[in-house]
């Protein structure tokens, strides 16, 4: 079954239906999404959007940027680090306009926090020198992600979008460097669609369940990504990946970053606030590659706190808010300590551990949101991608809390306005006779096999690999065992077996597919971070410490080749007005 769209967007989270409102009405719009939109993931964002709005300090775009370009560990690309903070300002005021029921401050202004890495100069003649933490994060309570996507979700209604939830995404339609459209097949009945679009915008967030110990729901299994890289098209870097320092402890349910910026302390077993020997000026409110990277050292030096399960976890103190702060801003995370780990915030400190959050790298994009063919930053005519699967490069090495919610708002209307001035003049390509074929075949293939593999198994072994392998620490020797364990997994994939043969919301196929995807996604981080040979950011080699600027200032550009290795090449960090410095808290 052909269906014909002027847009399709695949994505129902931030960035795909912020693109969506800017389409205009005189072309059809499709959002495809394998949840129903406001499931989607950027639902569970908690602490804030940030702007320097300047609401209650003297704050600048320019400071944004710099925080965010050190925050990087200097990988993010600073023009479109430029863009994206200049951008943030009428980003919050468009969304306030939508609808968007923002916290408010005394004045009625909305309401701003601190997170980490935000800061201003102490003396505003001598920006390089002394900051200070500064309130930037704007925010709803802990509900922010939620309340956003809500309002996205209605004015996406109000703008005549037309939605196809519960559709699974597996094929994009590509030839000659041109991208006609997707396969995609209704989960509800494993029927097959072929869209055929002028233009496509790929939004469908990260791939933090390729991990044990995870924030990401479970539809976070990195399907935007894999689809481009099985198409040829390479991903970007994807050894890049955060882990949250908060995470509910076993589970890995996120206690947001709104927790620290209220004023909440990090303990280990002895009631110590470590956090004064990592980053002695802003403590807690360090960059989270840093404290998750001290919470393991307090772990690994025997200063954890040994769980029921055998794991370590530490501590984070909020007793001292007093119980009208926490029930009036902290009131989603600090109820999820209370349902899942009986923990009572407002008398006891909260078990946490770091937890696989965000995905700094995935498809390379231009600042309009083109998909980049190369590293030569040609790009694909007629494909998009915004959001946590995109990689412009503001985040580099490590994004700063508050800025993934920023990113999906600033990108997801640039792509959407590229969209607009591309439909002006685009025109819908002939199809390929066999577009849709190789989808029917991996279906087909997958419902027939009778092989003694389970996906459960197999997915359970990749994920303990990568947190044990390539995880907040890497070596070399755990690197290449993850290798190895990549290619003896990737040997088990071929004979999984789906054991659901009926046709009516197969759950088991979604997974079947949705394994594959992991399995992709995986191969490209573990390839990069085998290759990188320094710590920067969220990547750490102990066999590597130092961050080696003059042979990895680059981007690393993973592209798949079927049966081999994945071929690596790179591409030069854009470095405008801030050159690179040791990163100090």
């Amino acid at each position: 079954m052909i269906k014909k769209f002027d847009v399709v967007i695949v994505g129902a989270g931030g960035a795909g239906l912020r693109a969506a409102v800017e389409i205009p009405d005189e072309y059809s719009c499709a959002v495809i999404s394998k949840v129903f939109p406001t499931r989607s993931h950027t639902g569970t964002a908690q602490g804030g959007v940030c702007a320097a709005l300047s609401n209650m300090e003297d704050d600048s775009w320019e400071n944004h940027a710099f925080d965010t370009v050190k925050g990087s560990d200097y990988l993010g690309d600073q023009d479109s680090i430029e863009v994206m903070c200049k951008d943030a300002i009428r980003a919050i005021m468009e969304l306030e306009h939508m609808g968007m029921p923002f916290s408010r401050n005394e004045d009625g202004k909305i309401a701003q926090r601190q997170f980490g890495g935000h800061t201003k100069p102490a003396d505003m003649n001598d920006p390089y020198g002394k900051r200070v933490s500064v309130k930037r994060a704007c925010y709803s309570a802990d509900r922010t992600g939620h309340v956003m996507l809500q309002t996205l979700y209605e004015n996406s209604i109000k703008n005549q979008v037309t939605f196809f939830s519960e559709y699974f995404v597996t094929e994009l339609l590509m030839e000659d460097g041109v991208c006609k459209g997707v396969v995609a097949f209704d989960i509800a009945t494993s029927e097959l669609h072929i869209f055929q679009a002028k233009a496509v915008l790929i939004a469908t967030g990260g791939y933090g369940r390729v991990f044990r110990i995870t924030s990401n729901s479970h539809a976070g299994t990195g399907d935007g990504m894999a689809l481009v890289y099985k198409a040829g098209l390479p991903l970007e870097d994807m050894e890049f990946f955060q882990f949250h320092p908060t995470g509910l402890w076993k589970l890995g349910i996120l206690v947001s970053e709104a927790a620290r910026g209220e004023g909440g302390i990090l303990k280990n077993k002895d009631g110590e606030r470590f956090m004064i020997r990592y980053a002695p000026t802003v403590m807690d409110l360090a960059p989270r590659d840093m404290v998750s990277r001290a919470i393991i050292t307090e772990i690994r030096e025997g200063r954890g706190i040994r769980g029921s399960d055998g794991t370590d976890y530490v501590l984070l103190d909020l007793t001292h808010l007093g119980k009208e702060v926490i029930d009036d801003k902290l009131p989603e995370i600090t109820g999820f300590a209370r349902t899942y780990l009986g923990v009572e915030p407002t008398t006891d400190p909260i078990p946490i551990q770091p937890t696989a959050h965000y995905a700094m790298g995935g498809i390379p994009t231009n600042v309009n949101c083109e998909v980049l063919l190369n590293e030569d930053g040609d790009i694909v005519r007629g494909l998009y991608a915004a959001g946590e699967c995109a990689c412009v490069s503001v985040h580099g090495g490590n994004r700063l809390g508050t800025n993934s919610l920023l990113d999906l708002v600033v990108f997801g209307r640039r792509g959407g306005k590229a969209i607009h001035e591309f439909l002006k003049t685009a025109s819908f390509g002939e199809l390929n006779e066999h577009a849709g074929r190789d989808t029917n075949e991996t279906i087909k293939n997958l419902m027939d096999s009778n092989g003694n593999e389970k996906i459960s198994n197999i997915r359970t072994e990749l994920q303990n690999s990568m947190m044990e392998d390539c995880g907040v620490f890497r070596t070399d020797e755990g690197l290449r065992k993850m290798i190895s364990k990549l290619k003896e997994l990737r040997e088990r994939y071929k004979n999984i077996a789906v054991q659901d043969k009926s046709r009516v919301f197969n759950t088991d196929l979604v997974e079947a597919l949705e394994l594959e995807n992991l399995l992709l996604t995986a191969e490209a981080t573990v390839y990069g971070a085998y290759a990188r040979h320094e710590s920067r950011g969220a990547h750490t080699r102990e066999d590597f410490p130092v961050r080696d600027d003059q042979n990895w200032m680059k981007h690393t550009f993973a592209f798949r080749k079927e049966e081999q290795d994945p071929e690596l090449k790179f591409k030069p960090v854009v470095v405008t007005r801030y050159q690179p410095m040791e990163r100090k808290y």
